[in-house]
């Protein structure tokens, strides 16, 4: 026999002896009453998944023996094991039969999870419990909450989106918003976000990610997904990377239709697998693979990546050896169902290495055409088995091995912490960029004889930042309404034209970012005009991109983009302006010639 495995065989068998020895003297140790208890098994034959050294506690939890998951999967059915794999969409504010319906789901087909969409915190936790209390198995529970519950909640905070936080020089704040949304999630019943997204998006005319990206720089992309994952998971929180492999160059929103990326493999490893690369080796837990086309990586017509074994198992499982759970992107988008039918669909996406199919179109379809596909030879129970365990173990990894319905008391209270808001305050501040600072025009004082108009273009009432420039400096209110008629137009003109300096503060039609603000060109040309002839300080409240949407924003004296309207970037905004805090942010993205990226005073 060669000399390497005789080696090995010794080594095996001294370590045969070290674990038995190890487990007699544990045995003979008083059991502490307050420790977890530790599960101790028989030694088995060495597999290839025990000499995988994974990156951190998550993943290495998803590949280990469990006791647990081994006595929870012996109890389930061949269809259970399927429809483990399983989570459906769930809405709290849709009332008594589409609750009726998911219990339905829960009651007769078992599936595994739960991604909760629109409602309030105490219907969802209300209605959490319910649902819970039906499951033959804990549920495990997600959200698509790329910018904490307030995302798709009423009653609960909002934080800010990803353009936002990459503006910020800070990375430790990042993080320390993850913590906090880890902690809403906790405090909910959930366990597993569909965020960061690490998209980087180079591509201004995207309509899906735009504003939900880092920003185009895929450093900054990978520093700042990373804090906001290691934010979340470090407290708890399953985090999710998305979308595999790179969905930041696109013109087509998935959700609508299939996008078309056409590069090959060295555009994507120099661009955007870079920041994919960078999660996998610290141990991101999830990874969501998008309904994005890449003739280049797989020429099968019109499959999205989702489907595409050569992608998801060739380039994401064995190039890049992820070991954590890979999630389909909502199989209901049309970048799926426009050419895949239900059932097909969720049977080709276990054949190309997904472990969790999210948000079906139909659960009984598509567990009829899985048992289908394994009679069919297609696929095995065996791996069927497999991913079961994978999910039941990203289950006891966020506790619902011990499961407990969400307390109902002070819960609102809980989601408003006043640490919470503090942190807002800071990524706020972080964040506001100053483009132009002409004649040192900022920060702005009370003069004597000199009249400032405060116009709000998209406001119809007084705003939160026009109320705290009120606070502190003598200014008379205006008002640039949408759909504003032409006669009103030139009324608001004339009457600005008169004021020695003009504040113009920017918004969008509602508070999440846009992508092109919504105004008419009669509006939008009343604000080149205003900039090119009095000395104006511009204030943009939405998504950067839209600084294009103003032929002449680049001559305005002074211009600060803060990329939402949030109430505590108003407040913020109104600080700087003032003098009472200094600029921090760089522009994370390219806009034009005038504004690119890193440009930031």
């Amino acid at each position: 026999m060669p000399a390497v495995p005789v080696l090995r065989f010794s080594l095996l068998v001294y370590g045969l002896a070290v674990l038995v020895i190890g487990m007699a003297f544990s045995a003979c140790k008083k059991k502490d009453p307050h420790a977890e208890e530790t599960v101790v098994f028989k030694p088995e034959p060495i597999s290839p998944e025990d000499t995988i050294n994974y990156p951190n506690e998550l993943i290495t939890t998803l590949h280990r023996k469990n006791k647990w998951v081994d006595s929870v999967f012996r109890r389930m059915t061949p269809d259970e094991r399927i429809t483990q794999l399983m989570m459906v969409e769930v809405f709290s504010n849709q009332g008594p039969q589409h609750e009726e319906d998911v219990l339905r789901l829960i009651r007769q087909y078992k599936v595994g999870g739960l991604i909760f969409f629109q409602g309030g915190p105490v219907r969802q936790a209300k209605m959490t419990n319910r649902l819970q209390a039906a499951s033959k198995i804990p549920l495990w529970i997600g959200m698509d909450a790329e910018n904490g519950i307030g995302m798709r909640m009423d009653s609960a905070m909002q934080y800010p989106l990803p353009m936002l936080l990459g503006a910020i020089n800070n990375d430790s704040l990042i993080y320390r918003m993850g913590a906090e949304m880890a902690f809403e999630f906790k405090r909910l019943g959930m366990h597993l976000n569909f965020a960061p997204v690490v998209d980087v998006n180079n591509n201004p005319q995207n309509p899906i990610i735009s504003y939900r990206a880092f920003g185009e720089n895929k450093d900054d992309v990978s520093s700042k997904s990373l804090a906001q994952m290691q934010g979340m998971q470090d407290n708890g929180i399953i985090a999710t990377a998305k979308h595999f492999p790179g969905h930041g160059d696109t013109d087509v929103d998935s959700h609508y239709d299939l996008p078309v990326i056409p590069y090959g493999r060295n555009r994507l490893d120099s661009l955007e697998l870079y920041p994919f690369r960078h999660l996998i080796q610290s141990g991101v837990g999830g990874i969501m693979v998008g309904h994005i086309h890449l003739p280049k990586l797989d020429s099968t017509p019109n499959l999205p990546a989702s489907l595409s074994k050569p992608i998801v198992t060739g380039i994401l499982k064995e190039e890049l050896g992820y070991g954590g759970l890979i999630v389909t992107d909502a199989m209901v988008m049309k970048g799926v169902t426009k050419y895949f039918a239900p059932g097909e669909a969720e049977v080709m996406a276990l054949e190309a290495g997904n472990d969790v199919l999210e948000r079906l179109v139909n659960v009984p379809k598509a567990l009829a055409a899985i048992k289908a596909a394994i009679r069919q030879g297609r696929l095995s129970q065996q791996e069927i088995d497999r991913r079961c365990k994978k999910v039941l173990a990203a289950k006891y990894w966020v506790g619902l091995h011990k499961y407990q319905p969400i307390k109902l008391e002070n819960l609102y209270q809980d989601l408003h912490a006043p640490h919470a808001h503090e942190m807002l305050r800071h990524l706020a501040e972080g964040s506001l960029t100053l483009l132009h600072n002409k004649r040192k025009v900022l920060p702005l004082e009370n003069r004597k004889r000199r009249q400032i108009a405060s116009l709000a273009v998209g406001g119809t009432r007084t705003t939160f930042f026009q109320k705290k420039i009120k606070e502190q400096l003598a200014v008379k209110d205006f008002f640039l309404p949408r759909r504003t008629n032409k006669k009103n137009l030139e009324k608001l003109r004339k009457e600005l034209l008169k004021y020695d300096l003009l504040l113009i503060s920017i918004y969008g039609p509602s508070i999440r970012p846009s992508n092109n603000l919504g105004f008419a060109p009669e509006e939008r040309a009343l604000v080149d005009e205003l900039v090119r002839k009095k000395r104006s300080v511009v204030v943009l409240f939405d998504n950067a991109y839209t600084l294009n949407r103003f032929q002449d924003i680049h001559q305005a004296t002074a211009l600060v983009v803060g990329y939402q309207q949030l109430p505590a970037v108003q407040a913020a905004a109104a600080k700087l302006i003032m003098g009472d805090i200094k600029p921090q942010g760089k522009l994370p993205v390219t806009v034009n010639k005038h504004f690119k990226y890193g440009d930031g005073l």
